[in-house]
């Protein structure tokens, strides 16, 4: 008499389906990821009720202590012209986007005379804000 059964299960587990999941979130994080550009720089932005997303090519910061830096970069405003010029010296006519954040006790003069730069350079300039 035969008592063995003829219906072995297998010991053995397919990773593939897993391993496709896992590829799919990597790449998913990574193309992601190139849209949230950190700004390391302390500065307290102001609210508005529309907040828009602007992807990122040069960013202005101005601090509290109305210091400037270029793309996290600190430069003077003597300096400010001539390096915003170099770095929009790559890109097309009117493709340049300047991403303005500007801490808010600073004085508007100070937004005024660098919006002014960068709209002398033919770049596109766009104030940082808080949503409310």
């Amino acid at each position: 008499m035969n008592l063995r059964s003829k219906n072995r299960i297998s010991a053995e587990f397919s990773m593939s389906s897993m391993t496709d999941i896992i590829f799919l979130l990597l790449i998913f994080f990574m193309l992601t990821s190139n849209f949230v550009t950190p700004s390391g720089l302390p500065v307290s932005l102001p609210s508005s009720k529309t907040s828009s997303i602007v992807m990122e090519k040069i960013n202005i910061t101005i601090t509290e202590d109305l210091k400037y830096y270029l793309n996290d970069k600190e430069v003077t405003t003597e300096q400010l012209e001539s390096d915003l010029a170099a770095l929009l010296q790559g890109n097309q006519q009117g493709e340049g986007v300047v991403v303005m954040r500007v801490d808010k006790s600073v004085p508007v003069e100070h937004l005024a005379r660098v919006a002014g730069i960068a709209a002398n350079l033919n770049a596109k300039v766009t104030l940082a804000t808080l949503p409310e």
